[in-house]
């Protein structure tokens, strides 16, 4: 028992509250602008003959929801983190 290391995190738990803060205003962000992009959109009675850019919208939709899913879930875990509840 004696010869086994301690385990020292690979991230100070000093600075969790401040990586939750950034991470979680940076998900906030692309919240907010998948938000705008959404309701920003034409109707679909609008569009005529425009498949190709359809394609285009799902994916920028995919890539605006997916790096706000992941911000705004670190951000989650380091607030959980810095609170004491311990994933």
């Amino acid at each position: 028992m004696e010869s086994m290391k301690r385990y020292i995190s690979p991230i100070n738990p000093a600075v969790f509250p401040h990586l939750a803060t950034v991470l979680l205003i940076i998900g906030t962000f692309f919240t907010a602008w998948f938000f705008v992009f959404e309701v920003s959109r034409p109707k679909k009675d609008q569009i005529h003959n425009q498949q190709h850019s359809k394609d285009g919208v799902i994916f920028k939709e995919l890539v605006i929801s997916l790096f706000a899913a992941i911000f705004l879930g670190f951000g989650i875990l380091f607030l959980s983190l810095s609170v004491g509840i311990y994933v």
